[in-house]
């Protein structure tokens, strides 16, 4: 067997489709690029059509496959619309990640009661609310599946100034495990990942500079990761041979930031 060919029967996705919730986003188009570069269809699912088309028409223009499907990850309607354009389209949910989040920098006494229900809705309701509706999906085709949950280094120990941020992806984990053990038996695993500092949309008003520099400080590789770098690691836990043993698990892709004390 070729180089070439162990590699795409480890991390190759022919023939399957994979669902991205939050693939508008920086770090969400990161993960269609991969997925769709290994050989999966990518539905690209967000609320911004603008990004989603140009996401589907740079993986097309790679010779790649995809689709942009409008939807928030807060609504049960619109994930039970996704589903139903799945059914419409033959197509099983080999690999579904829940990628959509939003943060806020705000100290703990000063959370409104609007910016706690908004953060806690996209990040933790939302990822529950997709396990719920497409999970249900892949457990009635009998998939053999992935879901795969974007949590965060912010999960534990918890950063400073993101304290709702925190809680959301800590809680994710808790249901990325919980998930995991019901449906381990099911043929669907369920894992996590947690990116370290990668500068996207959703951060950026977080990276103050003095905040550049504790960071800096407290990353071994003393740099921010870039988009790409996250790619080994989805196609890791989507793929079905060389993850197929991988469930319930957390995988950090992080420069070395939760490895750092003092």
């Amino acid at each position: 067997m070729s180089s070439a060919d162990f590699l795409k029967n480890m991390f190759g996705l022919d023939g399957l489709t994979a669902v991205v919730i939050g693939g508008t986003g920086t770090l969400g188009g990161s993960f269609c690029d991969a997925l769709a570069g290994a050989g999966a269809h990518v539905v690209v699912v967000g609320r911004n059509d603008e990004h989603g088309n140009d996401r589907v028409r740079v993986i097309k223009d790679r010779g790649g496959s995809a689709e942009y499907f409008p939807c928030d990850a807060t609504s049960r309607d619109g994930l039970e619309s996704l589903v139903s354009h799945l059914r419409s389209t033959g197509r099983d949910a080999n690999v579904l990640i829940n990628g959509a989040g939003v943060n806020s920098p705000t100290p703990f006494l000063d959370i409104s009661e609007e910016e706690w229900d908004r953060i806690l809705n996209v990040n933790l309701r939302g990822v529950r609310l997709a396990c719920q509706v497409v999970g249900k999906y892949m457990l009635e085709r009998e998939t053999k599946g992935s879901i795969i949950n974007i949590a965060s280094v912010s999960a534990g120990p918890p950063l400073s100034r993101v304290f709702t941020y925190s809680l959301s992806k800590a809680a994710v984990l808790s249901l990325t495990q919980n998930l995991a053990r019901e449906w381990a038996t099911k043929g669907i695993r369920v894992n996590a990942l947690s990116p370290g500092f990668f500068p996207a949309e959703q951060n950026k008003k977080v990276l103050t500079p003095d905040r550049v520099e504790n960071i800096m400080r407290h990353t071994p590789m003393a740099r921010f990761g870039s988009p790409e770098e996250l790619a080994g690691g989805i196609l890791l836990l989507a793929s079905p041979t060389a993850g197929s043993f991988l469930t319930g698990h957390n995988l950090l892709i992080d420069g070395g930031f939760t490895a750092m004390t003092i």
